[in-house]
């Protein structure tokens, strides 16, 4: 098994030329029916259930759709050309009160796919303009 370095401790490129932006595009598009493909047929009790890291399955899948609103802010900040990202919640306080374990996966998955769709949509039509415009992430403290 692969040793898995904690969210904190990465490392995230940067400066990523603009005619990567597609590739990217598709990758985000592409991720609620991977989610769905991966967890078809998983039984509720394995999705639910707390392992050795601090949420489920089902509780991480619910913390990729309370970022959707980050990200759409970020690309706000980008379009109005703001210096700095927006703040995450390093606390993750939504996805802890949200109880994502007592709702059914395929609603968590149908809202993600709707809400990426929307972040899909902003990307694609981000102003070319703007395509070159960096801004400090708050947390890292780099373009």
């Amino acid at each position: 098994m692969v040793d898995r370095l904690p969210w904190f401790e990465r490392g995230f490129p940067t400066g990523l030329p603009a005619h990567l932006l597609p590739v990217i595009v598709e990758r985000l598009r592409g991720t609620p029916a991977r989610l769905a493909d991966r967890l078809a047929g998983v039984p509720d009790a394995v999705l639910t259930r707390r392992g050795d890291g601090p949420w489920s399955i089902q509780e991480n899948v619910g913390h990729l759709l309370d970022l959707e609103p980050l990200w759409r802010q970020r690309i706000g900040d980008l379009a109005r050309k703001r210096g700095e990202l927006a703040v995450a919640d390093l606390t993750n306080r939504r996805t802890h009160e949200a109880n994502h374990n007592a709702v059914p996966l395929g609603g968590i998955l149908t809202a993600f796919r709707t809400d990426r769709g929307a972040l899909v949509r902003e990307l694609e039509t981000f102003p070319e303009d703007g395509m070159s415009f960096t801004a400090t992430h708050p947390r890292l403290k780099r373009y």
